[in-house]
């Protein structure tokens, strides 16, 4: 039987999804280095050392079921700029999260999450035909947390001493855990919003990716 959310390519203008590859490594490790993103304590970001096996890891998720990674690629360059996935897939109840998300300083905050989000959220629902797409994030992750917002999702509740964290910087202490969700009958005006927000002009200083 097929999978549920089986490893496929997402077009879009400014970025394109597919899935990810132990040959995506090398350009990841470069990726994770512009901002040192793996420093940041309330988020999971594989270091260039341990980009492989974050892959690998990815991989098996995949092959259990549970995830569908996706590397995402700059259209401009060919080059992966960050990682993106379908995970806690419950084909039961139609439900995936989109989440394990990260890209490299120099494209964040330009029309490439915003369209990959996009690009995601008409998959599950349009294809997958998904009941709702959750997103979940740290209680601190303030930047995650308005994207996220941004998008249309809603704030279903907040899980608290939900897990443990074991970045070195805050290694032991609980995680209280933002659980948002977009649903089925909400799509439409969100899909409005997001084609409304690809339309508008980005600043000249913002990379459009």
């Amino acid at each position: 039987m097929p999978a549920f959310a089986a490893p496929t390519t997402l077009n879009g203008q400014h970025v394109r999804l597919e899935p990810l590859q132990v040959l995506h490594a090398a350009d990841l490790s470069e990726a994770v280095r512009d901002g040192e993103l793996w420093q940041l304590w309330y988020t999971a970001i594989p270091s260039p050392e341990s980009m492989a096996a974050e892959i690998e890891r990815r991989l098996g998720l995949e092959a259990q079921g549970t995830m569908c990674p996706f590397a995402v690629i700059d259209p401009a360059t060919n080059h992966a700029v960050g990682m993106t996935t379908y995970m806690n897939i419950d084909a039961a109840h139609r439900r995936v999260e989109i989440g394990s998300t990260w890209y490299r300083r120099s494209v964040q905050r330009t029309p490439l999450n915003t369209e990959a989000k996009r690009l995601l959220l008409a998959h599950a629902f349009e294809q997958l035909n998904c009941i709702a797409v959750e997103f979940r994030t740290h209680f601190f992750n303030h930047q995650s947390r308005r994207a996220i917002e941004r998008l249309g999702a809603k704030l279903d509740g907040v899980l608290r001493s939900h897990q443990i964290n074991n970045h070195p910087l805050s290694a032991g202490a609980l995680r209280d855990t933002c659980v948002y969700s977009i649903i089925a009958n909400e799509w439409p005006n969100v899909r409005a919003h997001l084609d409304f927000q690809l339309s508008r002009p980005y600043p000249k200083e913002t990379r459009s990716c």
